[in-house]
């Protein structure tokens, strides 16, 4: 099942602490996790088991660009002033996230994705997406499959600038056990989602490239008129 992680904003923080809130470069396991959770209207304190199992891609598309903010805030109960914390997003960026399991869970997500209980959001409440969130559902095709063959999706100016490229090359960061090969470990394997006692554990990455067509040429490709010969019509062969 394939995901497209598009808005103004988004932060997908796994090791943001105290007045540094940080954002990973890329949507994290825990935050998507986090995210088809929620569509379900599944419970903080409820059991993850089943999707902590999904296997777990990203492609980037469009990385976008770090922006920081600065937020203040005072104690709900004394009124007292908060320390000042910088908080950091990835500003116009797009993301292909996709997971691979058990088709009945997919199925489940699925549906959940297209009437979700609670509204999803890019990592933080304040961040939401751009359009509906789910792309494709693949019946057959394996995590790096459907990362292969999903079309590009990046916003329109991107790919109007890149008009002249036929072939578009993304970096797509996974699961070590989807593509093989060892690159770093990210705090990102959700645990426990309860507010009380939150749990991450650490997920080893890997990180490649695929190849997609751009959508123009496929749409070139599609129109293309028949070749033309000015001297067919003087007799010419």
């Amino acid at each position: 099942m394939t995901l497209r992680l598009a808005g103004p904003l988004q932060s997908w923080g796994a090791s943001a602490r105290f007045a540094q809130r940080t954002t990973e470069r890329f949507p994290t396991k825990s935050g998507v996790i986090g995210l088809l959770a929620s569509a379900q209207g599944r419970d903080r304190a409820a059991d993850l088991s089943d999707l902590r199992g999904l296997a777990f891609g990203v492609r980037i598309d469009q990385p976008g660009l770090r922006v920081r903010d600065f937020h203040t805030a005072s104690h709900a109960d004394t009124g007292k002033s908060m320390p000042v914390s910088a908080r950091f997003y990835l500003a116009d960026a797009v993301f292909v996230a996709a997971v691979e399991g058990d088709q009945g869970l997919l199925d489940a997500l699925w549906a959940a994705l297209r009437s979700p209980v609670y509204l999803p959001f890019l990592g933080r409440r304040s961040c939401p997406p751009a359009q509906p969130i789910e792309l494709n559902i693949y019946r057959c095709e394996d995590l790096w499959g459907a990362l292969t063959v999903e079309p590009w999706q990046a916003s329109a100016w991107l790919q109007r600038r890149r008009a002249g490229e036929h072939h578009i090359d993304l970096e797509v960061v996974s699961d070590v056990l989807a593509n093989g090969g060892f690159g770093e470990s990210v705090r990102d394997e959700p645990i426990r989602f309860d507010p009380r006692h939150r749990r991450y554990g650490m997920r080893d990455l890997n990180s490649s490239r695929v190849t997609v067509v751009h959508p123009f040429t496929a749409k070139h490709r599609k129109f293309t008129n028949p070749p033309h010969d000015p001297m067919r019509v003087l007799g010419g062969k």
